[in-house]
């Protein structure tokens, strides 16, 4: 079985689990996630890989990280995640891409990622739930941020905090390679 087969079938597994855990119906976490009751019955029956923006609303609508949401292990006090079980969230033909490393659910989801811009790329993100937190730390080039449509630098070696239940970007409008870490914090799920 493939990495992407297993990684289907954990995500399958897990998003079952954790709507029954939460007590939501399929239409529920439909209408808290913005995704359509037939998908989510399709990734339950791992018949599809969704994009990381379905993946993204899904997570946020049960209030777990996308860490635990792909987990294919159960979590124990302490786990190192490999540089090689890292999951590759985005790609494109450029260069540019997104590792989420590792992430917790403890008091809330927590998510550590690694984020690599080439010049002239961009990657848009929908609002998340109410509450979510993000932080940056820009390590190379010239970040363009997006809160809400008003755009903020972020050069190498600072950071930035935002509430992330607004739409938002990010962008490398530059001619050097953006790299960042970011921590995304969201709140726990309510149950219905």
């Amino acid at each position: 079985m493939s990495d992407l087969d297993q990684l289907t079938q954990s995500l399958a597994r897990n998003l079952k689990r954790w709507r029954g855990e939460r007590g939501f119906t399929l239409d529920a976490l439909a209408a808290r996630a913005g995704v359509s009751r037939g998908m989510i019955i399709q990734i339950e029956q791992a018949r599809t890989n969704p994009s990381v923006g379905t993946t993204v609303k899904l997570a946020d609508a049960l209030g777990i990280s996308i860490t635990t949401l792909l987990d294919r292990e159960q979590e124990s006090r302490v786990r190192v995640v490999p540089p090689g079980q890292a999951v590759r969230m985005w790609s494109a033909s450029t260069g540019s891409h997104t590792t989420l490393l590792v992430g917790a659910d403890r008091s809330g989801p927590l998510e550590l990622w690694e984020w690599r811009l080439m010049p002239g790329d961009r990657s848009e993100s929908d609002a998340h739930s109410e509450g979510t937190v993000e932080l940056i730390h820009v390590t190379g080039g010239e970040l363009t941020l997006v809160v809400d449509g008003e755009s903020h630098a972020v050069p190498a070696g600072s950071s930035a905090a935002f509430e992330a239940d607004a739409p938002h970007a990010y962008r490398n409008d530059g001619a050097v390679t953006v790299e960042m870490t970011m921590a995304v914090s969201v709140p726990p799920a309510r149950r219905v």
